[in-house]
């Protein structure tokens, strides 16, 4: 037997095993061991499901699909009701959620906003499209992390002390933003670059402007 026709039939029997799935909806073409799955499902976690299942079909090797969701007419809710309920989701599953912003257009769930770790933005997309009338989710989340002057003074003084007998403590660290400003004293060059390279070594540091001056 053709091995597309093999995938096909194995991916339609995992696809109607899974429990979490109503797949009658779901078409299954394979080519080159690529699956596709058209059609739809009543809610938005079964996109999800339906992807996973074929996934997990061996020889399979990627998987599109271009399903929608169709939800049952008792199962409808308003835009303003979606955003209601997922604001408030994020804010008790999520600490960030202030910085979080949804919108929703005929039950599209666009996530905004930003974050300090990436978890944070895989939560709230998690989170979200559980909820009951949500088709899809969009998620333009971007991951910033906070800069912290004690962290930054932390990374040069051990960068300093990996490389040098100094203690870091003749620098001073300014944080603004994004932006790391060093000043104050060192012995040689090429503690002054180190200082440099470490506040560069921090996350979501986007300039660093050194004023540091040999003794």
């Amino acid at each position: 037997m053709d091995t597309d026709r093999v995938i096909r039939s194995n991916v339609e029997a995992e696809l109607d095993f899974d429990p979490s799935l109503d797949a009658k909806g779901i078409g299954v073409a394979v080519k080159g061991g690529i699956v596709t799955l058209t059609g739809h499902v009543p809610s938005f976690p079964q996109v999800i499901a339906a992807e996973r299942a074929a996934q997990r079909v061996r020889n399979v090797r990627a998987v599109a699909q271009d399903l929608r969701v169709r939800l049952p007419g008792l199962f409808q809710h308003a835009d303003d009701a979606i955003a209601r309920r997922a604001a408030n989701i994020l804010k008790w599953s999520v600490g960030t959620a202030p910085t979080i912003k949804v919108s929703v257009h005929a039950g599209w769930v666009t996530l905004s906003g930003e974050v300090e770790w990436g978890f944070e933005k895989q939560e709230a997309e998690r989170m979200v499209r559980r909820l009951g009338g949500v088709i899809g989710v969009s998620n333009t989340i971007t991951v910033k992390p906070k800069i912290r002057p004690v962290r930054v003074k932390a990374a040069i003084t051990a960068a300093l002390k990996r490389h040098a007998e100094l203690e870091g403590s003749a620098i001073n660290v300014a944080v603004e933003g994004s932006t790391v400003t060093l000043s104050g004293k060192v012995n040689a060059w090429r503690e002054r670059k180190m200082a440099e390279n470490a506040a560069w070594a921090i996350p979501g540091v986007t300039e660093v402007h050194d004023q540091i001056t040999l003794a």
